[in-house]
């Protein structure tokens, strides 16, 4: 998963008297409207009772409301259904249950009662009444309007829908979810087309068949939806095929330029050529294209959910901002999805996930996802170093790393998710994702210095993630498979390495990597381009390289970095700026007044409102307004050039 800036409960063991038709399945596969290419839907083995049955009826989704309809074959007795907590890809516990509502179960036309678990509270218990072999079980759920979050958030708008099956479903305790099958099926308004790796697909007029699946495939296929509608294929003849699935708010979003298109099918070609397999019968990036939906990434074997906003294919800042996502959820087939931590392949959704090895899901992915937008030209080579950069200014200004270990971020992920940006530099987030990717940097620079530039990344890549490809697999690891492969490949105390580094506090790994790719960080008052960036897309300033705020256009402050020129003052994140030097407050004048304060011993005055308090504040800070950029070592071997070149062309 990738976002775009921005109590484990006991499982409850009731005895199950249903009978479900069971299969051990490896995975989904493809079905739009542009496919042309048949494929055999995913076997079922027999069963007294067949799958069960739903249907989805998202007529509704432009008032954000879907309605669900399951067909569950049961025996008498007692039953306890459940509603999946823990979402692949999420890493924590928020499957959106608060948004479930009117649900209902009958059998025969009458009304089965039933009631809530109340230590799992995810699960539903119900008696089966004598004589019935058929539940069917009725629910609506209410789609969030919030674009904070991910999946459970913001997912539908008057001209689109992204259906991830896991809000819209119960299942049976007591099984895997391999060995549930479902036969789903969806309608959509009037017109609207649709882009999804599930198989089989039998459009009816505005419904949509598709065949049995198993519940991990169903969980692990979402599907997009709208009015306007694109479907691009990356690699015509080939197999296997991939293809950019687009829904939109408008027509004019839709426009991918031939650039672009030419960038992901060299992306399709990068990723082949790094990985040496592909592990799926086809792939589709399904990109979602609004600014009134959750912004992120979600990874699926055989697709992906990219979230972004409306006009990131038609406007040059936005692309720079999309430019990543992609190719980071594309490196999650291989690595999340194909290779996954033991700890993360838990049998059903209920079971909790240890997220301890997220510095290589997520770090791994993003370090290989940034080398592979690269090596596609998604971004060119400068802008690359850019984003270095600014990445690793970013972690030279985060205190919270002198008592927060790197591991820690990872084994907390599931409350740091959902932390607030305020004091974010103190508490740490998520930093697994972007200093997990400075340590894959530092691995891949040791690998080549160890070797004398003969082994690299690359060549882990292909023994890790390689193999036979074509049917989606689930191949789990331990960090000891991490650590014997690097030692493969060049013998060395690599689990040390890893681990001062990742349970070190103060550690000096971002500087480290990069000194050691061949480069060395500098300061500048030059801007930097990706940081001008994301600050135009996010109408938000980033000044926690020199006076120690990061601020909203409007003068919200979101961050202040702690114990820097802005926090001696006095200055917290919510408070607002209102004037600076006494003029009304903009974020040039804010700039302006930093260089003027340049070289003198006089303070920066900055007027700010804290609740209903106007207050004038002192900022003592006289060097000036600073961007960071790379500079080459040439007492160094440039390993990030070579790590940066394309390997396909």
């Amino acid at each position: 998963m990738q976002k775009i800036v921005g109590s484990v409960l006991r499982r409850c063991g009731v005895a199950i008297a249903a009978l479900i038709s069971v299969a051990v399945c490896t995975g989904g596969g493809a079905a739009s409207q542009s496919r042309t290419k048949a494929r055999a839907a995913e076997p079922a083995a027999p069963a007294a009772l067949g799958p069960i049955r739903l249907v989805v009826d998202a007529t509704r989704a432009p008032q954000r409301i879907l309605h669900s309809r399951m067909e569950f074959p049961v025996k008498p007795g007692p039953l306890t259904l459940q509603y999946p907590k823990w979402i692949p890809g999420e890493h924590m516990p928020d499957g959106p249950i608060i948004e479930v509502v009117n649900l209902r179960f009958s059998a025969g036309g009458k009304v089965v009662p039933w009631r809530r678990d109340l230590v799992e509270m995810f699960s539903f218990h119900l008696d089966v009444p004598a004589g019935v072999s058929t539940l069917e079980a009725d629910l609506d759920f209410l789609l969030a309007s919030a674009t904070s979050g991910f999946s459970g958030a913001g997912s539908a708008t008057a001209s689109l829908d992204v259906l991830s099956w896991n809000q819209v479903l119960l299942y049976p305790a007591g099984f895997a979810a391999r060995d549930v099958m479902f036969e789903p099926a969806v309608k959509w308004p009037a017109g609207w087309k649709y882009g999804t790796a599930l198989p089989g697909a039998k459009p009816n007029g505005d419904t949509v068949e598709f065949a049995a699946v198993s519940l991990n495939t169903l969980v692990d296929s979402p599907v997009i939806a709208g009015r306007y509608f694109r479907a691009i294929q990356l690699t015509p003849g080939q197999d296997p095929p991939h293809e950019v699935d687009i829904v939109a708010d408008s027509a004019a979003a839709l426009a991918m330029s031939p650039e672009t298109q030419k960038e992901l099918r060299q992306l399709v070609e990068e990723a082949g050529a790094l990985f040496g397999s592909r592990h799926y019968r086809d792939y589709h990036f399904l990109v979602t294209l609004s600014d009134d939906v959750a912004h992120f990434g979600l990874e699926h074997h055989e697709s992906s959910d990219d979230r972004t906003y409306e006009r990131s294919l038609i406007e040059e800042a936005y692309r720079l901002q999309f430019a990543g996502l992609l190719p980071h959820e594309f490196t999650h087939s291989w690595n999340g999805k194909f290779r996954r931590p033991a700890d993360l392949a838990t049998p059903d959704y209920q079971q909790p996930m240890k997220d301890d090895l997220l510095w290589i899901y997520e770090g791994l992915t993003e370090y290989l996802g940034e080398v592979l937008t690269a090596r596609s030209g998604l971004l060119t080579e400068e802008q690359s170093h850019e984003e270095l950069a600014r990445l690793i200014a970013q972690y030279e200004h985060r205190p919270g790393r002198a008592w927060r270990s790197l591991q820690d971020t990872a084994d907390a992920a599931p409350f740091l998710y959902d932390a607030s940006a305020d004091w974010e530099n103190v508490r740490r987030s998520v930093d697994f994702y972007q200093e997990g990717e400075m340590l894959w940097l530092d691995v891949d620079s040791k690998l080549r210095d160890l070797t004398k530039d003969q082994k690299s990344m690359n060549d882990f890549c292909k023994i890790f993630y390689g193999g036979p490809g074509s049917e989606p697999v689930l191949k789990t690891y331990t960090l000891d498979d991490v650590v014997a492969t690097l030692n493969g490949l060049a013998a060395y105390e690599w689990a040390g390495f890893l681990r001062t580094r990742l349970d070190g506090v103060g550690t000096a790994t971002p500087l480290e990597s990069l000194h050691a790719s061949g480069w060395k960080l500098v300061y500048t008052e030059q801007p930097n381009e990706m940081e001008a960036t994301a600050e135009g897309v996010n109408q938000r300033l980033d000044l926690m390289n020199s006076v120690g705020l990061s601020i909203m256009s409007d003068g919200t402050v979101v961050d202040v970095l702690y114990g820097g020129p802005a926090y001696r003052a006095g200055i917290g994140p919510g408070m607002k700026i209102q004037a600076v030097e006494g003029r009304q407050f903009s974020p040039d004048d804010l700039k302006d007044a930093i260089d003027s304060a340049k070289g003198t011993t006089t303070p920066m005055i900055v007027m700010l409102t804290n609740g209903s308090e106007f207050k004038s504040y002192s900022v003592d800070y006289h060097g000036g307004l600073k961007y960071p950029h790379l500079e080459r070592d040439n007492g160094r071997p440039d390993y990030l050039s070579e790590i940066l070149h394309p390997m396909a062309r």
